[in-house]
């Protein structure tokens, strides 16, 4: 999770919503990615998704089985789709997303009953620190529009 605040940390300084995300399969550290559609002018460049495209690449399978994502904040709905069909079995994630989260807060995609996405979702992950950088990021946002 220190590598995906890593990543958070560049999107903050590239003026893009905080969020990072890490692949790790195998031990190892597969991807990461950091939130990038301002810059490339993508609504889909969230940083699951960026991370899970550069691990496809690398290991030149859409299919990612036996994978972990480490994400500093729960993932939306087309994030979480897209860990299904990846077959991440794994998401570790920091701090929830009340109003657009979808495992567990705002919706539960990946558990609940007839859920079969065979992705365990675990969250709480040093919490604190991802709550901070995204809750800062928003907190400076409404400032300066209110300035």
């Amino acid at each position: 999770m220190k590598l995906a605040l890593e990543e958070a940390r560049m999107a903050l300084a590239e003026g893009e919503v905080p969020v990072g995300a890490v692949l790790v399969a195998e031990g190892e550290v597969i991807a990461r990615a950091h939130n990038l559609p301002i810059s490339l002018h993508d609504p889909t460049a969230h940083a699951e998704i960026l991370a899970l495209r550069e691990a496809a690449l690398r290991k030149q399978n859409y299919r990612l089985p036996n994978s972990m994502l480490y994400v500093t904040v729960e993932p939306c709905p087309m994030c979480a789709g897209a860990m299904i069909h990846a077959r991440v079995c794994r998401l570790i994630f920091g701090t929830a997303d009340p109003k657009s989260g979808a495992c567990g807060s705002a919706y539960a995609l990946l558990a609940g009953p007839g859920k079969h996405s065979g992705v365990t979702v675990v969250s709480g992950v040093l919490e604190g620190e991802c709550r901070e950088i995204i809750q800062g990021f928003f907190r400076t946002k409404r400032l300066k529009q209110d300035a």
